[in-house]
């Protein structure tokens, strides 16, 4: 399998394995990724062996004599096991190359009407023609549909599980409420009031909120955003805890935490609120119910979907506003499972 980036078209297409498991029990599946989203395709017991690449930090320095050896090293890997088949969910020349560059017998991937880069589709010899108005997981699943000839005949399974998340600054307590305020791109992001309106609103209902961050700014923005609905526990800074104001905290300022960490942080959380990035729909994967808020993105091709409730608002160009979200809030957490539940949801 190949599908390298990024961190939520890896979340979307893990619903493949199910599929292929399903029709073809004794397959063993191998599974090429970029390395800081390898975490992903591992939290999936159906990928037998997770094979990482890291293209994006090779190409910036192909001339160098590390690049190389790291190249050829990633070659060896690849093709030191024969396959049947090879599918490429992504569509692009680098992962067409990568699916050239493995042995195997066959390959399967996009058309090219359908693939995103189509010079990508000459790679294969079994092409799925995939309209682009289907939902994105959907689109992976057709590539195992067209290559094996079966049907998509049931709901998309993600079944990721990841080990519960036991550290010391996340204390036995009040339920967490997960908010991903982060996002790649200025366009993508939330008023701030409007975080502030939400996250008040979980705390009144009890629950203790935790704030994702991945970058010094979005640092900033969660500390500023923490601290304007009460009191804080920040452990941003090395694992140092900084209690801020006397009474119990509202919120935590995690430090920064790997992938495997966060998946373990959402995966106990009761609730996940979170912009259009990777962490929101590996919320969903999880089963987690989870609000998908899209300022700059289509909310419907590319919806937050998973094994629990998932609801996205918004879109290209439109801010949700702050009533459909917490009326959504509202609704999940009458479905949402009692906490002594969610503590062993994924064991």
């Amino acid at each position: 399998m190949v599908k390298m980036s990024s961190m939520g078209d890896v979340v979307h297409a893990q619903p493949l394995v199910s599929d292929l498991l399903g029709h073809l029990p004794e397959a063993r599946i191998d599974w090429v990724v970029e390395s800081p989203f390898a975490g992903i395709p591992a939290m999936n017991p159906g990928v037998a062996t997770v094979i990482p690449i890291a293209w994006r930090k090779w190409r910036r320095s192909l001339g160098e004599p590390a690049t190389r050896a790291a190249l050829g090293a990633f070659r060896d890997r690849l093709r030191s096991t024969r396959y049947d088949w090879i599918l490429d969910c992504q569509g692009l020349l680098k992962s067409a190359a990568v699916a050239r560059l493995a042995r195997g017998a066959h390959r399967a991937g996009p058309s090219w009407s359908s693939a995103r880069e189509p010079l990508a589709s000459i790679a294969y010899d079994r092409r799925a023609n995939v309209p682009w108005s289907q939902h994105v997981v959907t689109r992976n699943r057709a590539i195992g549909a067209a290559a094996f000839g079966y049907r998509i005949d049931g709901p998309a399974r993600f079944g990721l599980r990841v080990p519960p998340l036991q550290v010391p600054w996340l204390p036995d307590g009040p339920a967490t409420a997960v908010l991903i305020p982060g996002a790649s791109r200025p366009e993508k992001l939330w008023p701030e009031a409007h975080w502030i309106a939400v996250a008040r609103e979980l705390a009144a209902r009890g629950l203790r909120l935790a704030w994702l961050w991945g970058s010094p700014a979005e640092l900033e923005r969660v500390q500023r955003l923490a601290a304007a609905c009460g009191d804080v526990l920040d452990v941003s800074a090395d694992g140092a805890a900084v209690r801020i104001g006397s009474a119990p905290p509202t919120s935590v300022v995690p430090p920064f935490v790997s992938v495997a960490d966060a998946a373990s942080l959402v995966a106990g959380a009761r609730i996940v609120v979170g912009l259009d990035t990777g962490f929101t729909h590996l919320a969903g994967a999880l089963g987690r119910p989870t609000v998908g808020i899209f300022c700059d993105f289509d909310a419907t091709q590319c919806a937050v979907s998973g094994d629990g409730p998932c609801e996205s608002f918004g879109g290209i160009g439109v801010v949700p506003p702050v009533a459909e979200v917490t009326a959504a809030i509202g609704r999940m957490l009458g479905m949402a499972a009692p906490a002594a539940a969610i503590a062993t949801r994924n064991d």
